[in-house]
Parts: C-alpha cells; structure tokens; sequence
C-alpha cells in the first residue's frame, strides 16, 4: 500500500483564500491485471483553510516521495487517483481538494480520472 506517512504539512501563510497546483509529470504505478507499468500524469489543487483556522500545505519532497511509493503497486487509475485524494485530505483537511490523473494511452484508450472533496470552484470543473 502507498506510504501516506511520507506525507508532510506545513502553515498556511496566509488568512487570505488562495489556490495551490502542483503537477507531477512522471507518476507511475503498475496494472494490476497485466503486472505492465502505467504511467501517468497527476495534478493536485486545493485551498487550504486559512492559517488562523489551522491550515497547512503539502511539501513538496514528501508529496514526491509519496507518489513513489506508488511506483510498485497493482492498483488501478481510479483507486489511485481517489488514494491520493484521501491521504491527502486526511494530512490537510484542505477547504477543498482536487486530484486529476492523466494516463497515457495503452491499446488506444487514454483514461482522466478526477476525484475531489469539498466544494469545487467552477473554473477547475471542467474537462
């Protein structure tokens, strides 16, 4: 199972709402029917509550780390892609969260995978 434990925060710098995307171009994990790697794409946005409130941040080395610890595992995209929304809900308890996985095409089929919590602005809804 992924190492949510790797997983470090840090304080909000700010009362202020603001918005934080990190991408990660070279996510991998492996298929859990072929044993093949899966190689993909993962995008993280979220708001973290205000620092007055507690809010913190993901750091950075640590979220890489924890995407590694992927890099072994017979999990699906979309058990992915909801692990990692879950693990990093529960280390943040972000105002709201948004983890996207872009999967390359394997036998002509491209997959996205969205997974969320909390209330979503608009502008990141969309495909």
């Amino acid at each position: 199972m992924p190492d949510h434990t790797l997983l470090e925060t840090f304080p909000a710098p700010s009362d202020q709402p603001f918005v934080i995307e990190h991408v990660s171009e070279e996510f991998t994990s492996v298929c859990p029917k072929t044993g093949h790697p899966d190689f993909g794409e993962v995008t993280l946005r979220y708001e973290p509550k205000p620092a007055s409130d507690g809010g913190v941040c993901v750091e950075l080395k640590s979220l890489k780390l924890y995407y590694q610890s992927f890099r072994n595992e017979g999990i699906f995209y979309e058990a992915v892609t909801n692990t990692i929304r879950d693990h990093l809900q529960n280390c943040m308890n972000a105002q709201w969260l948004q983890v996207v996985t872009d999967w390359k095409g394997r036998g002509g089929i491209r997959s996205r995978i969205t997974a969320t919590v909390g209330d979503v602005p608009a502008e990141y809804r969309g495909w």
